[in-house]
């Protein structure tokens, strides 16, 4: 079983450097706007796996899947918004397979003015239910 503590921190400085790249964020420059989409897939892969091991280590195994992971992640309302974070987890999908720009501009639109918040409220939540 992987450390908590440790996928914690590993989702804090995953977060941190989100932060950087909404910070440095342009949108005529199509490299930083790959470099968002690219730190956010990191941030969102660490938040639902560090949530993952949140779980198992309050003995709750079987949770698999980001969609069954943020579904009991609303439960336990360590998540407010299920239906933000589902958008969130097809976002990350569709970053997989990303051809057009436009559909690039309207993801990291959505880190900025979104999803960003949330998972900066998860880390908040996380820190002071297990960590506290």
């Amino acid at each position: 079983m992987s450390d908590p503590k440790q996928k914690f921190n590993n989702f804090q400085n995953a977060l941190a450097r989100l932060n950087e790249g909404i910070a440095k964020y342009d949108e005529s420059d199509e490299l930083a706007g790959d470099g968002l989409i690219q730190r956010f897939e990191f941030t969102f892969e660490l938040a639902w796996k560090t949530l993952k091991i949140v779980f198992e280590d309050e003995g709750l195994t079987g949770l698999n899947s980001p969609k069954t992971v943020l579904r009991e992640a609303f439960a336990a309302d360590l998540i407010q918004d299920e239906e933000l974070w589902l958008a969130m987890l097809s976002d990350r999908n569709s970053t997989v397979h990303i051809y057009s720009q436009q559909l690039a501009k309207d993801i990291c639109h959505n880190i900025q003015e979104k999803y960003i918040f949330a998972l900066t409220e998860l880390l908040k939540r996380i820190n002071t239910r297990c960590f506290s």
